[in-house]
């Protein structure tokens, strides 16, 4: 009987390892050479990004300026990583301009680049000067649009190991297991009257980050001195910056929803008001408070 299982154990063995030899090659072969590369593609979203894209139109486009959305929570990755990787991505005020752009509620206004536009208008206006000594025929640059709402706000929490769990079995050698990990990101998002300088609406909303992993493997004796040990296993982690981005949608949306509920601006038919998606965030906001 042990004579059988080894005849048996070795093909499956040298299967394995050849397959993983393969696995090494095509993986190589494709980072060098091209075939079977993935191209770029546009970024996945989550339901909150087609909540976003379902809300009802405006009366009318508001422009709203974002100087900054900063990373307020002084995270670090853990080790093994550089002491300097942060568990959180820097870009959130260009993140928070492509989201106010896709909701169509906003008309967003550069200004965390502000110092490069007004360089460039320079330049033009400089070209403009020459050109009216030559001929008064030379186009007019306008001014900048002003916006009427400031948004302000930043990722402000990042909570590492608020739950923690997992499961598993052994049998004669032959065992599998489970873990997880849940991770929390909170985004705070303020809307400014920029007139006055009061704050209009103010929302936090959280996401989870979820990480988990399956690991299974083979020990035991398969006969005398010759110990057989597989192991297997694969990992998971949703991405920091798309639950960034999703808390920043959510934050966005209920924005929206108090501002209509509160008259700081309106709906272009008043009985969307009804709108799925919105009642859905309205309701989440009032069981809430």
């Amino acid at each position: 009987m042990r004579i059988t299982i080894n005849r048996l154990l070795l093909p499956i063995l040298a299967l394995s390892t050849t397959l993983s030899g393969c696995s090494l090659m095509k993986t190589t072969s494709d980072a060098l050479f091209g075939p079977g590369v993935q191209d770029a593609k546009l970024t996945p979203r989550t339901n909150t990004f087609v909540d976003l894209l379902n809300l009802p139109q405006p009366k009318g486009k508001i422009p709203a300026a974002v100087y900054n959305f900063r990373d307020q929570t002084g995270q670090y990755k853990p080790a093994p990583a550089s002491s300097f990787s942060t568990a959180i991505t820097q870009g959130g005020a260009s993140m928070l301009m492509d989201v106010l752009n896709k909701s169509g509620w906003f008309i967003p206004v550069e200004r965390e680049g502000l110092q490069d536009l007004l360089t460039e208008r320079k330049i033009i206006r400089a070209g403009q000067q020459k050109s009216d000594a030559e001929n008064q025929n030379s186009g007019y640059l306008p001014s900048l649009m002003a916006a009427n709402v400031l948004l302000e706000g930043g990722i402000v929490a990042y909570d590492s190991n608020i739950r923690t769990g997992g499961a598993g079995a052994r049998y004669f050698g032959i065992g599998i297991a489970n873990q997880y990990r849940v991770d929390q990101i909170t985004v705070n998002l303020r809307a400014i009257d920029i007139r006055s300088g009061r704050v209009l609406h103010s929302v936090l909303t959280s996401k989870t980050v979820y990480s988990k992993e399956i690991t299974t493997g083979v020990y035991r004796f398969v006969r005398f001195r010759r110990l057989l040990e597989l192991e297997t296993g694969m990992t998971t982690n949703e991405p920091a910056q798309l639950a960034a981005l999703s808390a920043m949608e959510s934050a966005v949306i209920h924005l929206i929803g108090e501002g209509i509920v509160n008259n700081s601006w309106a709906l272009k038919n008043p009985d969307d008001i009804n709108n799925p998606v919105l009642q859905y965030y309205l309701n989440e906001s009032t069981t809430i408070m």
